[in-house]
């Protein structure tokens, strides 16, 4: 399905229900498989999180996680600590290019049985699983957050439990302190001292989490009010003290003319002036929030540098050459490099450009927000489905007219 969009108002004003998290959904969904009684609240909706779930109640030998890179991490580690259970884990052609050896060979290490059934280095897997009980393991740090935190999940559960030794710089490092602090108050005692993690062996408490909305979720909003004329958009459930990373979008934004206002349960976005020619950061912390800054800089006509971003040629798709090419198509001037995004300021925006996907979410989502400068057409509309699958309603309620094209 391909929408047209293009906005009836430039002023915007609603109250948006947004989703649970997916990053804590799923990780709080492992940590209840691995100990029951944990109950779990706001579950996120979207499709790798029920990719997921589905997996952990299955009694299949072929699990297929589809496009969830996350799934496919998780449960890697998740299978291979399971006695007994023997699995294959595979995914879409997609999922079969992204690499996940550095997990591999980690849980290798500490005794795992997994083997490479295609292309070595790459799903998909057959996993047997057994019990592990070396408590001790070296990885690269400065590819994937998702590796880590996959085995700090499983360390949770193993009788000697885990210390994981970090090798050089650590990316996405607020993902890897969201999976310390989820586990935390579940009942594992952890650490994070200079390079090394340590998971305690602990007993997980029975209670109930209730997950907070998405902040990637938001970036969306926070994109659409900077392109605004004017806006007040409230968004729930969200808190000031999160475990997010992503909520780095607060003060990113205030540099691009969005304020935000804190209420109990809830942020409201409202537009002010920003008088930016320029923006420059560094984005490895906070990689899933550069296709949402760059189309932001671009519709504002600012100039924008952004590095920090090697995950990102690892994800869905190579998000930075998406990012380039798509960008052109509206007439923006930027290069990428292996890292980086460089974007020229701009004055005009190409109208009805025909938005590709990728069968990327992120691309869907992030370039959706332009529909307030000029009409666009996002390609396979329904790929926001993996994490947002109201996208298109909440649009609406802000006066963003999505029609049905062929």
């Amino acid at each position: 399905m391909d929408l047209l969009l293009r906005a009836d108002s430039q002023h915007l004003k609603a109250k948006l229900s947004i989703g649970g998290s997916k990053s804590e959904s799923n990780r709080l969904l492992i940590s209840q498989a691995l100990e029951n009684g944990i109950k779990i609240e706001n579950l996120s909706n979207s499709d790798d999180t029920l990719v997921l779930q589905k997996a952990l109640q299955s009694q299949e030998k072929i699990i297929d996680i589809h496009h969830a890179g996350t799934a496919m991490r998780f449960l890697t580690a998740y299978f291979a600590g399971q006695p007994g259970r023997e699995v294959i884990l595979t995914g879409s052609n997609r999922m079969k290019e992204r690499p996940i050896h550095p997990l591999v060979e980690a849980l290798k290490t500490l005794g795992a049985n997994i083997e490479y059934l295609e292309k070595e280095g790459f799903p998909p897997l057959k996993i047997k699983g057994r019990k592990i009980d070396r408590n001790e393991v070296k990885i690269l740090a400065d590819i994937s957050s998702q590796y880590i935190s996959a085995l700090m999940l499983l360390g949770s559960s193993l009788v000697n439990g885990l210390k994981i030794h970090l090798e050089g710089k650590t990316t996405s490092a607020p993902y890897l302190q969201m999976t310390l602090q989820l586990l935390e108050k579940v009942g594992v005692k952890t650490e994070f001292k200079d390079q090394s993690i340590h998971i305690f062996p602990s007993k997980i408490q029975p209670k109930t989490i209730a997950v907070e909305s998405d902040w990637s979720s938001a970036s969306y909003f926070y994109s659409l009010v900077a392109l605004s004329a004017s806006a007040e958009v409230e968004l729930t459930v969200y808190h000031e003290k999160s475990l997010q990373g992503d909520a780095a979008l607060v003060e990113i934004y205030q540099q691009l003319g969005v304020e935000t206002c804190f209420k109990e349960n809830s942020v409201v976005l409202s537009k002010n002036n920003q008088d930016l020619s320029s923006l420059e950061l560094d984005l490895n912390a906070t990689p899933d929030l550069a296709q949402t800054i760059a189309v932001t800089c671009f519709g504002l006509g600012i100039a924008c540098k952004l590095r920090g971003l090697h995950t990102l040629k690892i994800k869905e798709t190579d998000r930075l050459l998406a990012l380039q090419k798509e960008l052109q198509k509206l007439g923006a001037a930027v290069r990428v490099t292996q890292d980086s995004l460089s974007l020229e300021a701009s004055t005009t925006i190409r109208e009805g450009v025909r938005i590709g996907t990728y069968q990327d979410h992120r691309m869907a989502m992030a370039f959706a927000p332009l529909a307030l400068k000029v009409p666009i057409l996002i390609e396979d509309a329904e790929v926001v489905s993996k994490s947002f699958p109201n996208f298109w309603n909440c649009l609406e309620k802000l006066q963003v007219v999505t029609e049905t094209h062929p």
